[in-house]
């Protein structure tokens, strides 16, 4: 009987050793919940419906107010490419036609005006010298026949036909010569520096203007006929930007507008532009072209190159609220409703640009004849999800 008292004594205080922690464990669970609650004792629903007593009205501070119209600056993205106008893009061949004897080219290399930028030799720019100097003979001795007909004919010691076949030969070698000079001009030979020991077989070809060149075509010791485009070179000067804009925002769109820039690979890296022109042309794909001029040239912007950007607009009256009417929770945005007496229903909200403290809102339409808490939101939201402001 002794060991059957003892033993029954030691299970008894087993037991209170596990139950008493186990009530403090759950009073201190009770209490700790209390002292988080942002509103004490106000009473929510699963419904996302917080009522709040009078004193608890009065600590949060609540106002509403209806939606506002409101004149809110939008942002319009838009997408489209570097261009270069016609007279920026040069197509560099040779007239004549020739071989391709030298050329240190390459897409992307910087070049200044006047630069050789490749060399060609063929026979025919040999003929066509030699053609020049024979001619330039023939029409020095036409000019002094020319001259001797018309003294003898003034002494009547000369014929008019004579005289006027002199004239006819010397007018025909001055038009060769006309003729011959620019022919050697087209393929840059100065005719007036050319002399029968200065004959060349190449010829140079020079850049146009200052740029870089985007395209090279041949290599060396290739033929090239007058038709063929051996290099495509770029004047960055007036280089621009094309971008496409749908039809419903051509209207909030007007020349000198500034358009900000910026490309996939680097985003944080603004342009600044200015819309120089507006197409009036739709075309099927119902995006007009809008015209870009960088206010500062990058030489890391080529032709071709993709971009985004985005134009800051003015908007007709737009429904909108104070900013610190709309919460986040859980990454979405929501107003307040009042619902009741000091009673109000959280609801999904969709919001658009924001400026000046007032957001747009997006569903207006939800919203139409209802009070919104436009100072207390928050508040509310920390007592219906009771979390603590961060």
């Amino acid at each position: 009987m002794n060991i059957n008292n003892k033993i029954r004594q030691q299970l008894i205080f087993m037991r209170r050793q596990i139950i008493l922690p186990a009530v403090i464990i759950m009073f201190w669970s009770c209490n700790a919940g209390k002292d988080q609650q942002p509103i004490e004792n106000a009473a929510t629903t699963a419904t996302n419906t917080v009522t709040l007593t009078d004193a608890q009205f009065r600590q949060a501070g609540i106002q509403t107010g209806a939606l506002e119209q409101h004149q809110i600056a939008a942002v319009i993205k838009l997408s489209g490419s570097i261009d270069v106008p016609p007279q920026n893009l040069a197509s560099i061949s040779m007239p004549l036609g020739g071989y391709l004897k030298k050329t240190i080219l390459l897409p992307g290399m910087h070049i200044n005006k006047g630069d050789i930028i490749a060399v060609l030799e063929d026979q025919q720019y040999i003929q066509l010298q030699q053609d020049y100097l024979v001619n330039n003979s023939e029409l020095e001795m036409a000019a002094a026949e020319y001259n001797r007909q018309q003294e003898l004919n003034a002494s009547k010691a000369g014929s008019d036909k004579v005289l006027e076949q002199a004239k006819a030969q010397y007018e025909a070698a001055r038009v060769k010569q006309s003729a011959l000079s620019e022919k050697l001009r087209l393929i840059h030979i100065n005719p007036e520096k050319l002399s029968y020991d200065k004959i060349s077989r190449s010829v140079n070809i020079y850049a146009p203007f200052t740029g870089f060149v985007s395209r090279v075509n041949v290599n060396i010791g290739k033929y090239v006929s007058p038709s063929d485009v051996l290099f495509e070179l770029v004047n960055p000067d007036d280089i621009h930007l094309n971008l496409g804009v749908f039809e419903k925002d051509l209207n909030f769109l007007s020349e000198g507008q500034e358009v900000i820039a910026y490309t996939n690979s680097n985003p944080t890296k603004k342009y600044p532009c200015e819309i120089l022109l507006i197409s009036k042309l739709i075309p099927d794909s119902k995006t007009a072209e809008v015209h870009c001029h960088f206010e500062q040239y990058d030489k890391t912007l080529i032709p071709g190159m993709y971009m985004n950007a985005e134009v800051q607009v003015k908007r007709n009256n737009v429904a909108a609220l104070p900013e610190q009417a709309v919460v986040n929770f859980g990454g979405a945005n929501y107003v307040f409703a009042l619902t009741g007496k000091q009673q109000y229903e959280m609801l999904p909200v969709s919001i658009g640009e924001t400026e000046g403290g007032w957001v747009a809102i997006n569903n207006s339409e939800a919203f139409a004849h209802k009070q919104i808490v436009t100072s207390g939101a928050y508040t509310l939201l920390m007592a219906l999800k009771n979390v603590a402001e961060e």
